[in-house]
């Protein structure tokens, strides 16, 4: 995020960046900071209600995501009565506000403090895929749990981890800066780096499950909805030669904690057609959401299309559906 090398020039313009995040522009972005190092000091049960209150205030807030993850809820849930993915709403709102604390802990708490709060099940199936010493691909969803989730990976085995930057430039120097301590990040658009570290035989661990318009997508569907999905997965494990598992969190009730489970590596897995292993993944996915609904995060718009006519499903909460070639 900031380099260090290439001598003064490159020392001059990190310090120039590092200068440039005391900035006005990030004054509230650091009160934020400031709040969530905070929370991280808290006891687990107080960061528990904490998190339940925030939670609350999201709900009740008049807030674009609000609205376009009771779109999707209503999407995904057909079957549900209005008043059963109304609750729904509600619990997920509280799981949002429960991950702003986990995020606090991700970024600070100790590795020793994060394994402690974890039931690690199913480590042998990734053992057991290194020890091929090709590496491992881990796909995972974007639950609200994805911080803390990937944390506690890092706690046992070492970790690549494929993210994506926001648009804050101090929320991912932060963000940039914890990977480093607990693992190595990877962007999410550097295929090739992805290949070096399976090629060392280490995990690399990305969700692969929101809308993706460039090279390489294909509709696939979720819930029964046809929606725009990489299939980047295939090409990487075909090109590597590495095991894909999966890897999914369940937030345990009160404060008992975390429970993640790494699935067995998927057998004949790529396959022929891309496209149906992106499916294959996607039906797993849907099995784990509806384990615990309320953690998925569902304030993304997932169901995005490949062409003009594909229905706009967000309304006033939409962006540009424009194809990216």
């Amino acid at each position: 995020m900031f380099p260090g090398t290439g001598g003064s020039v490159g020392r001059a313009h990190a310090i120039a960046m590092r200068l440039a995040l005391l900035g006005p522009k990030y004054w509230l972005t650091w009160l934020g900071l400031l709040v969530l190092r905070s929370l991280e000091l808290l006891p687990f049960a107080a960061q528990r209600r904490v998190g339940f209150a925030l939670g609350g205030l999201i709900r009740r807030l008049p807030l674009a995501y609000v609205r376009i993850a009771r779109r999707n809820i209503d999407l995904c849930m057909p079957e549900w009565s209005a008043a059963a993915r109304a609750a729904l709403l509600d619990r997920h709102c509280e799981s949002l506000g429960m991950a702003l604390c986990e995020t606090a802990n991700t970024w600070w708490s100790s590795d020793r403090q994060v394994h402690a709060l974890a039931e690690v099940h199913g480590l042998h199936h990734l053992q057991a895929a290194l020890a091929k010493g090709r590496g491992a691909i881990m796909i995972g969803g974007h639950f609200t749990t994805i911080e803390i989730a990937t944390r506690i990976l890092g706690t046992v085995v070492a970790l690549n981890v494929v993210y994506r930057p926001t648009k804050n430039a101090l929320l991912s120097h932060t963000m940039y800066t914890s990977f480093c301590r607990h693992g190595n990040p990877i962007a999410h658009d550097d295929i090739r780096a992805m290949i070096r570290a399976l090629k060392k035989n280490e995990a690399v661990w990305y969700a692969p499950d929101q809308s993706y318009r460039n090279k390489g997508a294909a509709m696939v569907n979720f819930f029964g909805i046809p929606a725009a999905t990489t299939t980047a997965t295939s090409r990487l494990a075909r090109i590597s030669g590495a095991a894909v598992l999966t890897y999914f969190p369940e937030r345990l009730p009160g404060t008992a904690g975390y429970r993640v489970f790494i699935g067995p590596a998927l057998e004949g897995f790529p396959g022929v057609d891309a496209a149906q292993d992106a499916a294959r993944f996607n039906g797993l996915l849907e099995a784990q959401i509806r384990r615990v609904p309320e953690q998925y995060l569902w304030m993304h718009r997932r169901f995005k299309g490949l062409s003009a006519d594909y229905p706009d499903y967000y309304g006033r909460d939409s962006r540009n559906r424009a194809p990216v070639n």
